[in-house]
């Protein structure tokens, strides 16, 4: 494996660890949205992180994004009306009251769920309509912009959340790094990133629907998000994995991919219309029959497709 950048002749460094002892993970295309530009992804072999090679500038970003995948992340969202009471469950586990900071916190679901005379309520996200949502639904102080720019002082939170928010940032350890500084001594950061080492990274490998490249810039095993957050100065108290393979997403990329090289041009996941009423009658039957099953049969392949952590800030 080349141990250089695609486009200029010095080492890469990895961004988590500064090694640079670095080898070709893979090459994708947005399949998403139907691209067949490749992008390109490496992997520090000492702490694990694999990260976007020349990913597009932070302007340029937006191109890759749209209201189609703005729809998808809501309907995800909508479609797990407990998640926030899960989340909110696992936080307080640790922490029942304090100020509380939710990194990219949208339309404030979670702080919503987390409203209470109990906690001081704020977020950090990019757009301005979010945070407008976010601060009339749950009461919170949200900051719009970039969450290195946020004014919040040293030792200001007692808990900051980031959920599936982490894989889009472009720099993730000065992220880390300003997390632990605006946390309290023993405050708690809880976060969820995709698993780049679970089962359905393995089986679908360029495939696996939770690549979404090039959105996420890098990809987060459990050993490479423990040796991160160690470095600025967080201690572990809980990292798991949990089952999210993404089959139907993943399977559907395949065949896409086999009737383009038939000569098909099938309209991307992106686009897809709401299938008909049979198709709906078969994926529920497949849904409540087979994925059980087949879910069951990649614990064989690895570990979950989500991480959930938690880690702790040192104590003076």
């Amino acid at each position: 494996m080349e141990n250089k950048n695609q486009n200029e002749n010095r080492p890469i460094k990895c961004p988590g660890c500064d090694n640079e002892i670095i080898v070709d993970y893979l090459m994708a295309p947005d399949r998403f949205h139907g691209k067949t530009i490749p992008f390109r992804l490496v992997c520090c072999q000492t702490c694990s992180l694999v990260w976007l090679v020349n990913p597009p500038k932070s302007e340029e970003m937006a191109m890759h994004y749209s209201k189609e995948y703005d729809r998808s992340i809501a309907a995800a969202g909508d479609s797990s009306p407990s998640r926030g009471r899960d989340r909110k469950q696992t936080l307080t586990q640790y922490k029942q009251s304090g100020a509380i900071l939710d990194l990219g916190c949208s339309a404030g679901s979670f702080l919503k769920t987390m409203g209470s005379k109990e906690w001081e309520l704020y977020g950090i996200d990019m757009s301005s309509e979010s945070a407008r949502r976010a601060q009339a639904e749950s009461g919170a102080k949200v900051f719009v912009g970039d969450i290195l720019d946020a004014p919040f002082h040293d030792s200001t939170f007692d808990a900051i959340t980031c959920f599936h928010v982490f894989e889009h940032l472009y720099k993730p350890r000065e992220v880390l790094s300003r997390v632990s500084d605006w946390l309290k001594p023993d405050g708690i950061f809880y976060m969820l990133v995709p698993n780049i080492d679970s089962a359905g990274a393995h089986i679908f490998g360029s495939y696996w629907y939770a690549l979404e490249l090039p959105r996420h810039v890098f990809h987060y095993s459990p050993k490479s998000l423990i040796a991160m957050a160690q470095s600025v100065g967080l201690e572990v108290l809980s990292v798991t994995t949990h089952r999210e393979i993404f089959i139907e997403q993943s399977t559907r990329y395949i065949i896409d991919d086999m009737l383009r090289g038939l000569g098909t041009q099938r309209v991307p996941l992106a686009n897809a219309q709401q299938p008909g009423i049979i198709f709906r009658l078969v994926r529920k039957a497949f849904r409540l029959t087979m994925l059980p099953f087949l879910t069951g049969l990649a614990s064989f392949g690895g570990d979950g497709e989500s991480i959930h952590a938690v880690f702790q800030k040192r104590s003076n």
